[in-house]
């Protein structure tokens, strides 16, 4: 038997005695030895599963590394001791997302394991904390390919936990040096500033539309006070962003949405079409495992995007910290037991 964190309800999560996985013959066991909490475990915790409550516990915890340990009969290319990341959603796996297997637990059963699908190689040299960080830089990746940026934009960036530092990270990597991150917590805003935001704004004493002006310029479009600002995102979440965003875009600004809203926003779509905008959504990472992978085995800092580390046997406290928006940014589970 194994310790493995489970959602019972809304509101409740459990780590409960359950039986090791066993790799069927498509299938491998990975030792996970790091896992990152997501900001949509937080939000299956409170909704008690994935769109609502669940009538049996399942399991959470998607974004991890670790090592194979055992491998099933007809799995080709695969060996114990192979140290890598886990594609959550690889080969039509849905680990810590509402299939059957979470990665908060010492062992995880991937399903119809393949390389390169839900099974990714990692160098020896790249610690499994930094590793874990793949799946949510690949999302922040699959966020900037989605909004097409490139060098000479004018970006805004609202929201700066881990996704929106991760966009940063890849919005500097293009080349792109003129960003603006936005956020409430003065402790985010301060990791977006190390890893290359030009400026900072905290909404709850800046006036955004002046402080963006003062960056990038502000101008009238037919009536409209519009700011210079060619490319926004949204990974805030906040009922009120989008609207905000499309009051202050400029001509054929573009939006790109990240965040996962709960509720309907409106959108004013008289304005948005006057000003040409070009409005887009990005979820997962159907292609950018692998340039994560590379970035994350380079030399390059991204020790900001980790600010607490806890092992499983401090779960709680683990989940308790991640739930505070103010002071955290990714936190990392590591796990010892054999």
């Amino acid at each position: 038997m194994m310790r493995a964190v489970r959602i019972y309800a809304p509101g409740e999560f459990r780590v409960d005695s359950v039986p090791e996985p066993a790799p069927g013959p498509s299938d491998v066991v990975v030792r996970v030895h790091a896992c990152g909490i997501c900001g949509s475990d937080l939000s299956y915790v409170a909704a008690g599963g994935v769109q609502g409550p669940v009538s049996e516990p399942f399991g959470i915890g998607h974004e991890l590394a670790g090592v194979i340990e055992a491998v099933g009969g007809d799995v080709a290319g695969f060996a114990p001791g192979m140290r890598v990341v886990v594609n959550p959603m690889g080969d039509g796996n849905a680990i810590g997302n509402g299939g059957p297997e979470g990665a908060f637990a010492p062992r995880l059963l991937v399903r119809g394991a393949t390389e390169g699908g839900s099974i990714l190689r990692i160098a020896d040299h790249l610690s499994f904390e930094r590793a874990a960080l793949a799946e949510p830089l690949s999302v922040a990746l699959h966020a900037v390919n989605r909004s097409e940026a490139k060098p000479g934009d004018k970006v805004a960036v609202f929201g700066v936990g881990p996704i929106g530092l991760g966009i940063i990270v890849f919005l500097k990597a293009r080349g792109v040096d003129d960003i603006v991150a936005i956020d409430l917590s003065d402790e985010r805003l301060s990791r977006a500033a190390t890893l290359g935001a030009r400026a900072t704004i905290n909404p709850s004493r800046d006036d955004v539309r002046e402080r963006l002006g003062d960056l990038h310029g502000a101008g009238s479009l037919f009536g409209w006070h519009v700011v210079g600002t060619n490319r926004f995102f949204d990974v805030s979440g906040a009922p009120g962003v989008i609207p905000q965003i499309i009051e202050l875009a400029p001509f054929h600004a573009r939006l790109t949405v990240v965040a996962v809203h709960k509720h309907k926003v409106e959108v004013d779509f008289q304005m948005a079409l006057g000003k040409e905008m070009m409005i887009t959504t990005s979820m997962a990472y159907p292609d950018e495992f692998p340039a994560v992978i590379a970035l994350l085995e380079s030399d390059a800092d991204l020790s900001p995007l980790i600010s607490h580390r806890f092992p499983f046997a401090q779960f709680d406290e683990a989940f308790a910290a991640a739930s505070d928006a103010s002071r955290s940014a990714k936190v990392i589970v590591t796990f010892e037991e054999a």
